[in-house]
C-alpha cells in the first residue's frame, strides 16, 4: 500500500478530515463513527446535518453490517451495480451515526470504482464519509491545488491523485421504492 494511503487512513482513525479525488469531483471524508470528525466536516461544508451524508466503500462486503437483513434479490441488485456510479439509499436500522443519516430512515451508500478511494477504504478497514469538497451551494473542487487553496487550513490531509473519468455525479436510488432521487 502506498504511504499516502496509509497516512490518510491513520488520520481518519484519529478523527481527521481529509480531501481526496473521486470519480467526478474532489471529496471530503472522515470516519463515519467519530462525531467530532463529522461535526468538523459539516461545519467545513456549512452543510445542514439533517441532510445526511454518503458512505463510500471499497467493496460490497464493507457494507455487510447494513445489508445482512436485506432480501437476496436486493443484495444482488446492489452487487450488480457496483463498483460504479450508483448510490443506493438503504435502511440504516440505527447502525449508523445520526450525523451520517440525517433526518432519514435510510443511509446513502456506494462502492467506488476509483482505485484510490478503494485503496483508502481497504486500508481504513471500512466505509468512509464521502461528500463533495466544497461549501454547500458553491463550485466543487477539481484538484489538489484548489483543495489546498479553498479548504487547506481546515483539512488534516490532502490525498493527491487524479479524478476519475466520470462526467456526472452518481445516480441516487431508493432501494425500497426504486425511486430515482438523482439521475
Amino acid at each position: 500500500m502506498r504511504w499516502p494511503i496509509v497516512q490518510a487512513s491513520q488520520i481518519l482513525h484519529n478523527k481527521g478530515v481529509i480531501a481526496y479525488p473521486t470519480e467526478t469531483v474532489w471529496g471530503l471524508g472522515c470516519n463515519p463513527n467519530e462525531e467530532a470528525a463529522l461535526l468538523r466536516l459539516l461545519a467545513l461544508k456549512k452543510r445542514n446535518a439533517q441532510k445526511g451524508l454518503i458512505l463510500v466503500a471499497a467493496d460490497i462486503k464493507q457494507f455487510n453490517f447494513l445489508l445482512k437483513d436485506l432480501p437476496k434479490k436486493q443484495r444482488d441488485l446492489l452487487a450488480a451495480s457496483w463498483p460504479g456510479p450508483v448510490t443506493w439509499l438503504v435502511p440504516h436500522n440505527n447502525l449508523i451515526h445520526p450525523l451520517v443519516h440525517g433526518r432519514f430512515q435510510t443511509v446513502a451508500i456506494r462502492v467506488s470504482s476509483h482505485k484510490m478511494v478503494q485503496d483508502l477504504c481497504k486500508q481504513f478497514g471500512g466505509p468512509i464519509v464521502s461528500t463533495s469538497a466544497n461549501e454547500a451551494g458553491e463550485a466543487t473542487v477539481q484538484n489538489a491545488i484548489q483543495a489546498h487553496k479553498f479548504l487547506g487550513p481546515e483539512l488534516d490531509f490532502i490525498l493527491s491523485g487524479p479524478l476519475g473519468a466520470a462526467k456526472t455525479p452518481s445516480r441516487i436510488i431508493d432501494l425500497q421504492s426504486g425511486r430515482v432521487i438523482r439521475s
